[in-house]
């Protein structure tokens, strides 16, 4: 019994770290460090943690953030499914996706 309780919690837990809400992306050496997978009203938020000055900007023009300092954050509801495709703006090869379901 214990067993199967054990799998079924790594279950769960592989389950959530899969689909989570309201999740962070780090943008660090020139990267969006992951693609990310969010359930529908959930918020996404990009913290600059470099040097340079960055962006995140959807590649359909859905979202687009001002240019983020160090450690300035930028933040967007994503309300319905779909995948979502970003980029720096400043750094046209820094690319990542947002999926939603």
């Amino acid at each position: 019994m214990r067993t199967a309780l054990f799998v079924f919690a790594l279950l769960l837990a592989g389950m959530s770290a899969a689909t989570a809400a309201d999740t962070t992306v780090t943008i660090r050496n020139f990267s969006f460090d992951m693609d990310v997978t969010v359930t529908p009203d959930s918020t996404v938020t990009w913290k600059n943690l470099d040097g340079e000055p960055h962006t995140v900007a959807s590649t359909d023009g859905l979202f687009r953030s001002p240019a983020l300092d160090q450690n300035d954050s930028f933040s967007f509801r994503f309300d319905k499914p779909g995948t979502y495709k970003y980029i720096c703006s400043i750094h046209p090869r820094m690319r990542a996706v947002v999926t939603v379901r």
